[in-house]
């Protein structure tokens, strides 16, 4: 039923009309004038984009005090180690006269003949070489590796504040890869030689020299760190020379580095940097560096500076020979090892040890002996009045053995 004209002139139907026309209008205003989602999340990224500015500011505003406290945090054991060692380094330069022939007198051998008309063929060459080394008093004494300045004409050293010094060398060891130089002078700086008996296996090594000859750019050493490895390391012998007792640091160590300190983190020098290891592929650091005991360095720096060269009178009363497989079979050893006594010498520290003949030494100080030249190697860091502990193979039995070392 449609409304009529006279329901639509009902009092209570135009109040609801007025009512309703302003309401409507209030909603469609509104609406026009409540923001957008995108404008909103707008607003929302400039504030945060304010905020963020705001904090960036106050985090690289910071004051003096906060700059010298972030200035005194980089500061750590091992810079303090760096700055206390690193003027006490030096970079040295070398010259050796070296004997060359020619090629074609091989074939002749010392024929006079041959001399006679050709004359002798050999002739001199100068080559360089560099190495490092540290200052270890304040007169001017600096100890460096044999094969960097033992056999050098000429030596000259390179300090931290730019000077140039002729080196003279004291003395050196060639058997343990050790010299002691000296240059004129007085108030040098110098290192402290801590003890190596002493190191901990992982903690930090610094390794300080002039690897490549980068010393000579800005007169400062190049420094690596790392951490020992290991300690103990018997090498054998290179170049007529036995590593014994070596420290392991994987703290980088490159050719220029031989004769440069290990130094531990509070500043001791308790190594002098002398091999790596190359697997044979390189002549660059590959990941492990060896380095000489302190305390076996100051033995033989002593000695060098009191007579410029280490005796090693010694006598052990011995002659001795690999065990072969033979020789194991025949003594009824399992393994082939050891080195068998073939010559005694009455009277001699072995007779008077109670060894004999046809004994097999295995071990040597705890060490295993493979060959005549693991003995010499405990020989070359012995000295008369020294007792060696012997392991001995006699009978299918092993003994204990005590034999002390005598002046030859």
């Amino acid at each position: 039923m449609l409304p009529s004209k006279d329901h639509m002139r009902s009092p209570y139907v135009r109040i609801a009309i007025i009512i309703a026309i302003p309401l409507m209008a209030g909603l469609g205003i509104g609406y026009a004038l409540h923001p957008s989602d995108t404008a909103a999340a707008g607003a929302e990224q400039v504030d945060g984009t304010f905020v963020e500015a705001a904090t960036s500011r106050a985090v690289t505003e910071t004051s003096p005090q906060q700059q010298e406290d972030i200035a005194v945090s980089r500061r750590n054991a091992i810079t303090r180690a760096v700055a206390a060692v690193s003027p006490s380094v030096v970079g040295i330069n070398v010259t050796e006269i070296r004997q060359y022939r020619d090629p074609m007198s091989r074939f002749f051998g010392d024929d006079p003949l041959f001399r006679q008309f050709f004359g002798d063929r050999t002739y001199q060459q100068e080559v360089k070489g560099l190495g490092s080394g540290f200052i270890i008093s304040s007169d001017g004494y600096i100890i460096t590796n044999d094969h960097v300045a033992g056999n050098a004409a000429q030596i000259t050293v390179t300090m931290t504040d730019g000077r140039r010094l002729k080196a003279e060398l004291v003395g050196t060891d060639g058997l343990t890869d050790i010299s002691l130089l000296k240059v004129d002078g007085k108030d040098f700086p110098n290192v402290t030689l801590g003890n190596s008996d002493d190191i901990v296996i992982g903690e930090w090594a610094i390794a300080l020299g002039n690897p490549f000859g980068l010393f000579e750019i800005n007169d400062k050493p190049t420094v690596t760190v790392g951490v020992i490895s290991s300690t103990g390391m018997n090498l054998g012998s290179m170049n007529n020379r036995y590593y014994r007792d070596m420290i392991e640091t994987d703290a980088a160590i490159n050719g220029g580095n031989s004769g440069g300190p290990l130094v531990n983190s509070s500043g001791e020098v308790i190594g002098m940097n002398t091999l790596i290891f190359t697997g044979g592929q390189t002549s660059t650091y590959v990941g492990y560096g060896f380095a000489i005991p302190v305390n076996k360095v100051k033995k033989v720096v002593d000695e060098l500076k009191m007579k410029g060269k280490v005796s090693r009178d010694i006598s052990t009363g011995l002659d001795v020979q690999p065990v072969d497989a033979r020789i194991a079979r025949y003594f009824g050893m399992r393994e082939v090892s050891g080195v068998i006594i073939s010559d005694l010498r009455a009277g001699g520290p072995g007779d008077k040890a109670g060894l004999k003949v046809g004994d097999i030494i295995l071990e040597v100080n705890g060490d295993k002996v493979k060959s005549e030249e693991d003995i010499i190697s405990v020989l070359v860091d012995s000295s008369p009045g020294d007792i060696l502990k012997l392991k001995v193979y006699r009978d299918k039995k092993t003994m204990d053995v005590s034999m002390k070392l005598e002046r030859s």
